[in-house]
């Protein structure tokens, strides 16, 4: 069994991990974060636009813009951040017949697999940007 992120969803943790080690009056741009995590340049400022758009990043423009957090590391969780870029992270498809579920009635593992699903994505929303730099 994975547990894995796609690109995006690495790549957006990275970055807000490195603003959240930021002090909140600095800005980090595009670029710099980029170089410093191996992230390319171009797919990295479209992450940034989504996690902006989430509400999770905010820019500025201009010689001394960038990317800071919009709120207190302590306030995002992890899973906020990668249903930022990936959408719902809640499987669709029944872990035996790869199909969706319930076409013919769920699978005799349907309901240890969504437990424990749940209970991942429990603890990522429980799991802060903050908590995970402290650890």
């Amino acid at each position: 069994m994975r547990l894995e992120l796609t690109k995006r969803g690495d790549y957006a943790l990275r970055a807000v991990l490195a603003l959240a080690r930021a002090t909140h009056e600095e800005r980090r741009s595009v670029r710099d974060v980029a170089i410093e995590h191996g992230i390319p340049i171009r797919f990295l400022a479209q992450i940034m636009t989504a996690l902006s758009q989430a509400g999770l990043v905010e820019a500025a423009l201009g010689r001394r813009g960038g990317y800071r957090l919009a709120k207190p590391a302590a306030a995002i969780s992890l899973l906020e951040v990668v249903e930022a870029v990936e959408g719902d992270s809640r499987r669709r498809s029944c872990v035996l017949r790869g199909g969706p579920c319930a076409i013919i009635g769920v699978c005799d593992v349907h309901e240890a697999f969504a437990a424990a699903q749940e209970d991942v994505l429990h603890h990522l929303g429980e799991t802060s940007v903050a908590d995970a730099i402290r650890r």
